[in-house]
């Protein structure tokens, strides 16, 4: 019988487009990261740039810009540089894999935490608040908000969906959501089309019961490719793993797939590594659909 790997999932595919959050202090170019070609060095570079602000944040504990930066760089390192890459291990390395899954659960949750922390200094007992499920603290969140909420919430969906038998994740959903509502409210075009993304993959991936609506996440990803012209490439990977795998429709998987594999990197070059990574998982994907769709063949070498 064949193995199956289909597990609950958030991608963040929005982690491609956010790079612009890096330490202006240090005089990092942002487009030396988003506009580079190549994800290795990217990914050799971040962890340096995560310890210095962690370094900054010994001295100024109660800097947000610093706590937003850390929060984020967190997060993204983990989704682009420990889950992706081991996704795309071999059943064979599956101890690996889960090794590195842990590791991005346990990443995604210190960002979290320092970007959950950040929220509580300005709006006392915001974290508590959230999860008595009073949401009305949400109404006092501004426009400059919208980067800690949005950020909190990419963190701990993606540590969710890594281990959905973590009841005290389980249990933050509605704030969660409730949360990128209130994003989206104050600030629906936070860099580019991150939240509409982020919304997609809510709604797409949790069911009905859980707070997940099909129409709205169809809704969301709409949004995103009008914005962006039918060129963000994660926005293409992120449909074919959350609606059309679970659908088991492998016509409109490839079809998206291959959309995502067409974009020219060169077109955009601000979101060039963006682009590099999601056409990267879209080839593997494309390349091991089997997996997912029980009535592809199993490859002779497998």
């Amino acid at each position: 019988m064949k193995i199956q790997y289909i597990r609950f999932k958030i991608y963040l595919p929005v982690l491609f487009g956010i790079f612009s959050l890096f330490i202006m202090a240090c005089s990092v170019s942002t487009s030396a990261f988003t506009g580079d070609s190549d994800p290795q060095l990217v990914g050799d570079a971040l962890p340096f740039t995560i310890k210095l602000t962690e370094f900054l944040l010994d001295s100024s504990p109660k800097d947000r810009d610093l706590m937003l930066m850390n929060g984020s760089l967190l997060i993204m390192y983990s989704n682009a540089f420990v889950q992706g890459p081991a996704e795309m291990l071999p059943p064979e390395e599956w101890q690996a894999r889960d090794e590195s899954m842990m590791r991005a659960k346990q990443l995604y949750l210190r960002g979290n935490n320092i970007l959950e922390k950040a929220l509580d200094s300005k709006y006392k007992n915001f974290t508590k608040n959230m999860q008595d499920g009073d949401f009305s603290i949400l109404k006092k969140c501004k426009k400059k908000d919208t980067g800690f909420l949005y950020w909190a919430v990419a963190g701990g969906l993606a540590a969710y969906s890594i281990d959905v038998l973590d009841f005290d994740l389980s249990a933050k959903l509605p704030g969660w959501g409730a949360m990128l509502q209130r994003a989206y409210e104050i600030d629906p075009d936070y860099s580019g089309t991150s939240l509409d993304e982020l919304l997609f993959l809510y709604y797409a991936s949790l069911p009905e019961i859980m707070g997940g609506d099909r129409e709205k996440a169809l809704s969301h990803f709409r949004r995103a490719q009008e914005k962006t012209g039918g060129n963000a490439a994660g926005a293409y990977v992120s449909y074919a793993q959350a609606i059309c795998v679970p659908g088991q429709d492998y016509n409109t998987y490839k079809e998206y797939l291959e959309k995502a594999i067409a974009i020219d990197p060169d077109a955009d070059i601000s979101i060039r590594l963006v682009t590099v990574i999601a056409q990267r998982k879209a080839h593997w994907l494309l390349d091991n659909a089997w997996v997912y769709f029980s009535f592809l063949p199993i490859p002779d070498d497998y």
